[in-house]
């Protein structure tokens, strides 16, 4: 399976996406998936607007062991990027 299908949940063998998690205004959800026998860091970060919910999707080079090591980290790599960036995550590249 390619990326974007184990990011956007297609396949069978995936876990189901953990909880979201608050910070600073935006919604940090942790979305690791299995990667040459790790866990990928991953995640997509949401905050809501007036004209409706905005979302940004990361992936980093770090692999995890296990998923609970690579959800932990997902959730420091979101509140880093959003510590960095804020708003700015959904301008356009």
């Amino acid at each position: 399976m390619g990326l974007f299908g184990r990011l956007f949940g297609k396949g069978g063998g995936d876990a189901p996406a953990s909880e979201a998690v608050e910070h600073e205004g935006f919604r940090i959800r942790p979305e690791p998936y299995a990667a040459d026998g790790q866990f990928q860091t991953a995640g997509t970060i949401e905050k809501d607007f007036p004209d409706g919910v905005r979302t940004h999707r990361f992936v980093r080079a770090e692999k995890h062991a296990n998923r609970e090591a690579a959800i932990a980290f997902s959730l420091t790599k979101g509140r880093q990027i959003i510590d960095e960036r804020g708003d700015r995550i959904f301008d356009s590249r």
